[in-house]
């Protein structure tokens, strides 16, 4: 009887899961394994806290077809070997991964496990098109996104589905692994209470946050997206990230949708949509082709800019949500409360801190890695640089999101502010993105910890300083 190993990594899902299904096809007994890495630098406190919790329910989803998930910690070939001598396997099935560390991790594994004789075979969970599938003509990566997003399109995408399994080989009885407690995700100081009310982790939570978003904010997504004030975006994200649902699911269905209701608005919405999904991908290409840019510019003459080093004060209130900036303290404690920001909030306090604040990028996306329940690194890194201007397609260097102005054109009542900052509920809505003129400055908030307009024209120059001395990449 074969027996293989089916390796769980960002892929907790039963549904549309290649190397599930490739382990079934060619193994009579499958030992579902999740390996945890306490020392894996990927995973930020809110990202362990969803990390438990997926976990738990796909545990659950395997008991329902008969089987069970088996969690070990430790070196990834370390555990895959000590299994491998106690069940005889002879096959290993993951699906791959492509942050930098973890391409290097799977080749010494693959490569070892290959020289013990044991077949290892991966697969593509996670993205529509792989790094390597979608090149310029004279085969180098795309850095615009948008040729990067014609080029996908033009490609096509393979957006054929499975259903998970009605029924699994159980394990066998004398197989044990750690206690899922044993892991050691959760918070030790109980912070949690607003990521537990917001969130249900796992695949059934995805599918559900998929079913609402279809009949609830599809329709009208190109026109609410950028408003945090209303529920018009999809918070798929941590579900991606988790791989609780998979990216053709998500296209497959926005797709039906559209072809159900056969609505020109709703087409036009979808497509919106569906270039985010693509921009993802995007990100993924981007750090498997550049993984120096996880932690430093893609644009080289960056590495010179002249970042503030006395930044620590205004770093800390930044993070507390205690800028005196309405639009980026909101923001910035609905992170905290949540693990999760709206993605035109995120920019703009992204946009204070690295071009007015002058504080490096390198700083908020550590902390965005963090605290973000959809901590991706490809995500993350890209985002961060599209702002800072140091990156692939990034805003150009004068590009400085005002976020007076952001906060009025997004936020015209104030209703997203108020709900993250009490002390603002009695400004008028005039003066709610920018207390310091209200006639009677609210006194429980703080006044700016910078003058908007000064520090622009002090980025604008710290940008202007670098930006001619090399040709334009």
């Amino acid at each position: 009887m074969t027996t293989a190993l089916l390796w769980f990594r960002r892929d907790l899902r039963l549904t549309d899961n290649p190397a599930l299904n490739a382990a079934l096809a060619h193994s009579e007994k499958v030992i579902p394994l999740y390996v945890d890495m306490p020392e894996d630098p990927g995973e930020g406190a809110a990202s362990r806290w969803w990390l438990h919790h997926s976990l738990a329910a796909l545990d659950a989803d395997l008991r329902r077809r008969g089987s069970r998930l088996l969690l070990r910690q430790g070196p990834p070939l370390e555990v895959l070997r000590e299994l491998i001598k106690a069940t005889g396997a002879r096959q290993v099935y993951w699906n791959r991964r492509y942050e930098p560390a973890a391409v290097a991790q799977d080749r010494i594994v693959k490569d070892a496990l290959r020289n013990d004789g044991i077949a290892v075979a991966d697969s593509n969970a996670a993205l529509l098109n792989e790094p390597w599938q979608v090149l310029k003509a004279d085969a180098t990566p795309y850095r615009v996104f948008t040729a990067y997003w014609n080029a996908a399109r033009k490609r096509g995408f393979d957006l054929a589905l499975t259903a998970a399994p009605s029924a699994l080989p159980p394990l066998p009885a004398a197989l044990h692994g750690n206690a899922l407690d044993a892991l050691a995700l959760l918070p030790r100081v109980p912070w949690d209470q607003g990521l537990r009310t917001h969130w249900q982790p796992g695949e059934n939570g995805a599918h559900a946050r998929l079913a609402a978003f279809l009949d609830e904010a599809l329709s009208g997504y190109g026109r609410e997206r950028d408003r945090p004030d209303h529920a018009g975006t999809s918070r798929l994200s941590p579900h991606l990230h988790f791989g609780e649902i998979s990216p053709r699911r998500l296209m497959t269905a926005v797709e039906h949708c559209t072809a159900t209701r056969r609505d020109a608005g709703l087409l036009q919405d979808a497509e919106g949509w569906l270039r985010q999904l693509v921009w993802r991908e995007f990100a993924h290409h981007l750090l498997y082709h550049y993984p120096h840019t996880a932690h430093e510019p893609l644009d080289a003459r960056y590495a010179h800019f002249p970042w503030r080093s006395d930044y620590g004060a205004d770093l800390a209130a930044w993070q507390r949500g205690a800028t005196g900036i309405p639009i980026v303290d909101a923001g910035m404690r609905e992170l905290w409360h949540t693990g999760w920001m709206h993605n035109r909030v995120r920019m703009i306090a992204a946009s204070l801190l690295s071009k007015n604040l002058l504080i490096p990028w390198q700083e908020g996306a550590r902390w965005f890695s963090d605290t973000l329940v959809d901590a991706d690194l490809a995500n993350n890194t890209l985002g961060w640089q599209w702002v800072a201007g140091c990156g692939a397609d990034a805003a150009p260097y004068f590009r400085i999101f005002n976020p007076v102005t952001q906060g009025e054109k997004f936020d015209p009542q104030g209703d997203y502010v108020r709900r993250w900052l009490p002390e603002l509920a009695a400004v008028p809505d005039k003066y709610v993105q920018q207390p310091w003129n209200a006639p009677q400055p609210p006194a429980r908030y703080p006044p700016p910890r910078v003058d908007l307009k000064a520090s622009r024209e002090r980025a604008l120059a710290a940008y202007a300083a670098i930006k001619d001395p090399a040709p334009r990449l």
